[in-house]
């Protein structure tokens, strides 16, 4: 994290804070942080309204310890504030440094005694009227989300998010107005870094055609028990990483680094742009029906920017599945840090010629493995891709017995 963007001030010049209590929630990278007093007092001054962005080590607000302090503050105005210091980034780092009457304000992760709220649960509990306090929350350690605040008030999710005045027909969505130019979300700034970024890499690209039709099948028994195809691809990849280590190590400048874990990172696009790769940990350790729980909770909580940094940034391998959508088949870039993302496309039926030289109709997906070529080389890819293909094609049931 280099900087963060102010995502909702939760206090207010002249508001008593205490210490450990949240002051506003900062937008990362790829997830929401509640920000934390130090100390105990009020706040003095917002240096850095909602909707900035400011570096790590940078003053946005200042923690006074009397309220004359806040009317001093309030007279001089914020342009009068000490400026800002210089503190190198840490990890994870806080994003803003104390000035002489200023207490630190530090991101951290939630879960405390307090109320800890999504920005969205905080402004649904406005809308409708519900005391956040005295709430238990459903989300990532105790966090209040959406949902609960719902349950709150009474209401099914699609009564409380959505106003009754927008039940109409739905309008198209608006990304902007022609000739405008939107902003990144510091979600696109990380993706257009790692892209950058990946430009280093001397990658390579391997296609290879699994035939699909025992694996639809086993599919179509195991998805009314919960069981998705990401979890069914991220188990059978992880299963044939067992055999072949090299496809799941990277590039370090001391040597190949051969990762302790199979961490599988799936691909998930987000709404209004950018993707997130959530991690599937331990892959090839952990049972189909659970990696298939893990996969719905990692996604639920993706895509309300509350996942841990461990979740979306421990990934050993990449998958990336736009089969989901009808693509035939397309090439990944390589995630940085890693040795290899594999690209899946749909499973459709083709019509094949046997090894008798008869014709049938068979289901088959496109598979592309892009892998960089200073840790791996093109038979070793090949190798990897012809037992992923062999499990897929003979054994997909095995899949759920690991």
């Amino acid at each position: 994290m280099t900087e963060g963007k102010i995502v909702e001030w939760l206090k207010q010049p002249g508001d008593r804070v205490e210490r450990g209590e949240s002051v506003l929630v900062v937008e990362s990278d790829k997830a929401d942080m509640d920000v934390e007093s130090f100390e105990a007092g009020f706040l003095g001054a917002v240096l850095l309204p909602a909707g900035g962005i400011a570096p790590v080590g940078e003053t946005i607000g200042l923690v006074v310890q009397t309220q004359a302090e806040v009317l001093e503050l309030q007279a001089k105005g914020p342009t009068s504030a000490p400026p800002p210091t210089s503190a190198p980034p840490a990890t994870p780092a806080p994003i803003a440094t104390s000035a002489p009457v200023a207490a630190v304000a530090t991101p951290v992760p939630i879960g405390s005694n307090r109320v800890v709220a999504s920005p969205r649960a905080r402004k649904l509990a406005q809308q409708l009227g519900v005391k956040l306090e005295g709430l238990l929350g459903s989300g990532p350690h105790g966090r209040l989300v959406a949902a609960d605040v719902e349950k709150a008030a009474g209401k099914s999710p699609a009564q409380a998010a959505i106003p009754v005045a927008a039940i109409q027909v739905a309008a198209p969505v608006v990304l902007a107005q022609p000739g405008e130019i939107k902003a990144f979300s510091t979600l696109q700034q990380a993706v257009n870094r790692n892209m950058l970024a990946s430009l280093n890499t001397p990658s390579f690209r391997v296609g290879y055609t699994i035939g699909t039709t025992k694996l639809d099948t086993f599919y179509k028994q195991v998805k009314p028990k919960g069981v998705t195809m990401t979890a069914l691809l991220a188990k059978a990849v992880a299963l044939t990483l067992v055999r072949h280590p090299l496809i799941n190590a990277a590039y370090s400048d001391a040597g190949i680094s051969f990762p302790n874990a199979i961490n599988v990172a799936v691909a998930v696009a987000m709404e209004g742009g950018g993707l997130l790769t959530p991690v599937l940990a331990q892959a090839d350790r952990t049972d189909l029906y659970s990696l298939s729980r893990n996969w719905a909770d990692l996604v639920a909580r993706a895509r309300t920017k509350q996942l841990k940094p461990e979740e979306y940034n421990s990934g050993t391998f990449t998958l990336s599945n736009l089969g989901m959508f009808g693509v035939d088949r397309f090439d990944a870039i390589l995630p940085p840090g890693t040795g290899a993302i594999l690209a899946v496309g749909a499973s459709k039926p083709v019509v094949v010629a046997n090894p008798d030289g008869s014709i049938a109709v068979k289901s088959q997906m496109q598979v592309n493995l892009t892998a960089d070529h200073r840790v791996i080389y093109g038979a070793d890819a090949a190798a990897f891709l012809k037992d992923l293909a062999l499990l897929i094609e003979n054994e997909p049931e095995n899949l759920a017995l690991f």
